[in-house]
């Protein structure tokens, strides 16, 4: 098939390494972008970290939304690619483009509209939720652009062409880079700079993208960007991308409530540290998730293709590569937990509770890169239910286990355990289900 790899033969380790190495540097360089920031905004203040920080949590749902399509095209598009279906692979790729734009669209309109209100659950001092409320309305203002090049992404990571969307993705980091401190010091723009800074960074991202398809890589032998929608394909991928959607989706509402409740244990400084220590965090989560978006891709084709032997080899070959990761990030974090926080925000009190929640939260990281890279297994399976269930079960654990550890006395603490203890629970529970399909699944 035109412009793309074929995955069901050639060596597992070598074919893994290239297609997961630049989806895991593609992974960075998005989580890059709220660092960069982060770390700029960090030298206005903690109030005005806090402030992104809480539009940061609207912004990660939808950035939960936009998995639907991601995911979806990934899996739809590389089981036909496994199967040598051109027409369905081309029209699985309009259609993930369509419905992410009319995802992008509506929530945009809801954010434009409702961020306000929304953000007053947060219950932060009014200049501060004003300065999240500017922010957030011009980042929704950028959900299009953002979805659209999700999407996009997913199409070349299904073709084994993942080198693509990570050397276009860089290009919009550094400009990023350079807008950052251009537009919140240079013009003394604040925060509202830095929104500026990312919609421009997103707007150039999807505008290589689009260029790209239309007229270099002929990807898929060529494919409408949008179509009218069809029941058997739209149905599809909502059947593939909504449970992984729904788990992220619903994750944020719980990160949204246990924001909330840092914020009342330890104001601007515990919400600070928790949305903070989050992005942070998505230093391991974002290795384990190119590993796992890589799996999934591979796993699609060769299992389309009835190489199920191939299926099992990546799979073996890829936990041996999460358990190294998997150390080395509670090392990190346990051992250099605070030092690593002052980077972000130099504050000696930010730095004091941040470097507590990586600390504790570093006790979970081998297991959240595990239940990831089983995550992709799935995925690739066509199987997205299952850890969709397990995330949301656990995820919403958190939430009683946070208010009874704070009743207890633990403070904001409580937050970080109720964390670290449900997301070892989701690694040893999907874990133990994959054991449980294994055979009925792969033979």
């Amino acid at each position: 098939m035109q412009g793309t790899k074929n995955l069901t033969t050639g060596p597992i380790y070598r074919q893994l390494f290239n297609l997961a190495m630049p989806i895991m540097a593609t992974s960075f360089i998005q989580m890059a972008y709220s660092l960069t920031d982060m770390a700029w905004v960090g030298r206005l203040g903690s109030e005005s970290v806090a402030a992104v920080g809480a539009a940061g949590i609207l912004m990660w749902l939808m950035a939960s939304l936009s998995l639907l399509n991601k995911v979806g095209a990934e899996v739809s598009v590389a089981q036909a690619i496994g199967a040598h279906n051109e027409h369905d692979a081309r029209s699985y790729a309009s259609h993930n483009l369509t419905i992410a734009l009319l995802i992008s669209v509506t929530c945009g309109l809801l954010l434009l509209v409702l961020a306000k209100p929304v953000l007053q659950l947060f219950r932060l001092a009014p200049h501060i939720t004003d300065e999240s409320a500017v922010y957030l309305r011009i980042v929704a203002t950028g959900f299009p652009l953002a979805f659209l090049s999700a999407a996009v992404t997913g199409i070349y990571n299904a073709a084994g062409r993942s080198k693509i969307p990570f050397f276009i993705s860089s290009t919009g980091l550094l400009l990023n880079m350079v807008l950052d401190p251009l537009l919140i010091f240079g013009m003394g723009w604040g925060s509202t700079g830095a929104a500026l800074a990312t919609w421009l960074s997103q707007a150039t991202v999807l505008g290589i993208f689009l260029y790209r398809l239309r007229r270099k890589d002929n990807l898929l032998g060529g494919f409408a960007l949008f179509a009218p929608l069809q029941k058997r394909y739209t149905r599809r991928i909502f059947k593939l991308g909504l449970p992984v959607a729904a788990l992220n989706t619903l994750f944020s509402f719980v990160s949204m409530f246990l924001s909330r409740t840092a914020s009342t244990q330890g104001g601007h400084i515990g919400l600070m540290a928790f949305t903070t220590g989050g992005q942070i965090e998505a230093i391991t989560w974002n290795t384990a998730q190119g590993f796992s978006t890589a799996l999934s891709a591979f796993i699609a084709q060769n299992y389309a293709a009835g190489r199920k032997e191939r299926v099992l080899q990546a799979l073996y070959a890829m936990l041996r590569i999460t358990f190294v990761f998997g150390i080395f990030g509670s090392l990190l974090f346990i051992c250099f937990g605070s030092e690593v926080f002052s980077i972000f925000v130099p504050e000696p009190e930010a730095y004091r509770v941040g470097g507590d929640y990586l600390r504790i939260d570093g006790y979970s990281q081998l297991f959240m890169m595990v239940e990831i890279t089983m995550q992709g297994v799935f995925y690739g399976l066509g199987r997205t239910v299952p850890p969709a269930i397990v995330s949301i079960t656990f995820n919403y654990m958190r939430i009683p286990v946070a208010l009874v550890l704070a009743g207890m006395g633990m403070g904001v603490d409580a937050i970080w355990w109720a964390v670290c203890g449900t997301t070892i629970a989701k690694g040893i529970v999907l874990s133990g289900w994959f054991l449980v399909v294994k055979k009925r699944v792969l033979g």
